[in-house]
């Protein structure tokens, strides 16, 4: 295998930039094989994405099939393929709010690009030009993209690229461990963070908020599940304000917390829900913006005024991608995979919570099949982030793929890992962290 640097711009350039990267050259099931031949499972999904597993034939074929018979045909001038409006009527017998109309893109971002600029959109087509900003949390995620990325509350993604700007707002992350809310109660603390998220609207002034975009479960932000009630209460200060509602669904959408939509398990209620990722099961690039009912409508009515609805990319609705999201949909029906998902989570979460109180550990973390264990930089010489990476070279070690956020280490492994795998995970990361445990106990002592 050649070990020269990759030429490719990827994430953490800098920070690889003299090493190879871990080269990943075949995948079945829910394990990948890397360029040096060794097997390992893969506890995250790739991106939180492979749901399905990898080698799945149903989806090959799908889209093997789609390619011979149409390869491409796009979305614009009022033409479209077959295949994208049938995958439209799929998600909308799905969606989790009154449909209007669905919007294909190609990844997360871009329907999170998209779904910014469509509540913009709609407030424009209503006489609001002012209302632009849009408010997002300190530690969400939604895409690196100029909007996706200005919405993002990771700092490493602005950094550098002069994203941030007046119209993205940032409210506080609704961590159960944030340390202005340390000995409120779980009640107390939404109190908190529903206050100060309306003192940043009436701050704002309310005339000029456009949206609000949340997750419902706070990904690469560490996996934060938020506290009950917390939505709901956010909610009724949209409703009082006028402001719309984005359900960044990217990563819990399509099964992952055990029902198709988190959306529908957490009782939310949002305007525009975006997703992306399990849609294909990340066989090919593809996302929907699912916009609700009384947005579209508004969105119709803004287009003709002006004669166009000017947005679109050239592969949204490609024929082959929503060929293998119709099959990827099928599957998910037909399998119940948010049925095993519920069926299987409760395993992953009791083997999680093993390690709460844990040396080295801070926190432990679950919802449907997400999974956190975060460390404590404290209890290991202060430094952030450490922890979190050396326990991922150690489960790389034990032939576990997991990923670190800081100091929490997540676990999204495929929908269709079995109880059996899931010990296998644990078993892996057990060893992985007593692993780590013991190289530092010599300097602590």
């Amino acid at each position: 295998m050649s070990t020269a640097p990759t030429r490719m711009l990827e994430p953490h350039t800098a920070l690889y930039l003299d090493t190879p990267p871990h080269v990943i050259t075949e995948g079945s099931g829910i394990e990948v094989r890397d360029a040096e031949g060794r097997w390992y499972v893969d506890g995250v999904a790739g991106l939180w994405s492979v749901t399905l597993g990898y080698s799945e034939p149903r989806l090959v074929r799908a889209a093997t099939e789609q390619m011979s018979r149409l390869p491409f045909y796009g979305s614009f001038n009022h033409r479209t393929n077959d295949v994208a409006l049938a995958l439209a009527d799929d998600i909308s017998a799905i969606a989790p709010i009154p449909m209007g109309r669905v919007f294909f893109g190609n990844s997360g971002s871009d329907a999170n690009d998209s779904a910014i600029k469509f509540a913009r959109y709609y407030h424009w087509a209503q006489g609001r030009p002012e209302r632009r900003k849009v408010i997002s949390h300190q530690c969400g995620y939604h895409g690196t993209t100029l909007a996706a990325g200005s919405a993002t509350g990771l700092p490493h993604i602005s950094h550098g690229f002069g994203l941030a700007s007046d119209d993205f707002l940032a409210a506080h992350c609704p961590n159960p461990l944030h340390p202005a809310s340390r000995g409120m109660s779980e009640e107390e603390q939404v109190d908190w963070l529903v206050r100060d998220f309306e003192n940043l609207v009436l701050e704002a002034g309310p005339e000029t908020v456009a949206a609000f975009i949340s997750e419902p479960v706070l990904g690469a932000g560490g996996l934060i599940v938020p506290p009950a009630g917390y939505f709901a209460r956010i909610q009724e200060v949209l409703d009082r304000h006028g402001i719309l509602f984005i359900a960044d669904e990217v990563i819990t959408g399509y099964g992952r917390t055990g029902e198709m939509f988190a959306t529908t398990g957490l009782g939310l209620r949002p305007d525009i829900i975006t997703s992306a990722k399990g849609l294909s099961s990340s066989y090919l690039p593809i996302s929907a913006t699912l916009v609700g009912e009384r947005v579209s409508e508004v969105l119709a009515e803004g287009s003709r005024q002006i004669g166009t609805f000017g947005h679109g990319f050239t592969y949204s609705g490609h024929p082959v991608a929503a060929a293998v999201a119709r099959e990827t949909l099928a599957i998910l029906h037909e399998r119940d995979i948010p049925g095993h998902v519920r069926d299987v989570a409760p395993h992953l979460a009791r083997g999680l919570e093993k390690f709460r109180g844990a040396e080295l550990v801070r926190d432990v973390r679950h919802h449907g099949l997400l999974g956190g264990v975060e460390f404590d930089p404290a209890q290991a010489g202060g430094e952030p982030g450490r922890l979190g990476r050396e326990v991922l070279e150690a489960a790389k070690q034990h032939g576990l793929l997991l990923r670190a956020m800081g100091d929490t280490v997540v676990f999204a492994p495929p929908l269709i890992i079995t109880p059996g795998q899931v010990d296998e995970v644990l078993e892996r990361f057990t060893a992985a962290y007593h692993d780590v445990l013991a190289s530092r106990r010599p300097l602590a002592a």
